[in-house]
């Protein structure tokens, strides 16, 4: 299966992305703009900075998650809302590692 931002945001659940590295996150904003992703104003991925953990959604857009999400992801919350919440390390996902999940408290992410 092709690693595409489409397939993320069609999994069952809320996804959440975390970007170990600069590099991993515009690679996100390039494949979400070219995916046709945008957020909810119609600003085009490219067009802000990143945040080192970002929501996909459904509807092709993306957004920030604020500091709230970011406590949730960051503390292994199991929903937001009535969904599940799906934490992607995103670098992992774009390398084709199979095990694509962030995974807390591991070197690369200390």
């Amino acid at each position: 299966m092709e690693r595409t931002i489409r397939n993320l945001a069609e999994m069952k659940g809320r996804v959440y992305l975390y970007f170990a590295t600069q590099k991993g996150a515009i690679r996100f904003q390039h494949m979400a703009e070219d995916e046709g992703f945008t957020f909810g104003d119609g600003a085009k991925p490219t067009e802000r900075e990143c945040a080192e953990i970002m929501a996909i959604n459904h509807d092709n857009t993306i957004n920030f998650v604020g500091h709230i999400g970011t406590t949730a992801f960051m503390a292994g919350a199991k929903k937001i809302g009535n969904e599940g919440l799906i934490r992607v390390d995103f670098d992992k996902y774009v390398s084709g590692e199979k095990d694509f999940f962030f995974k807390q408290n591991t070197k690369e992410h200390e």
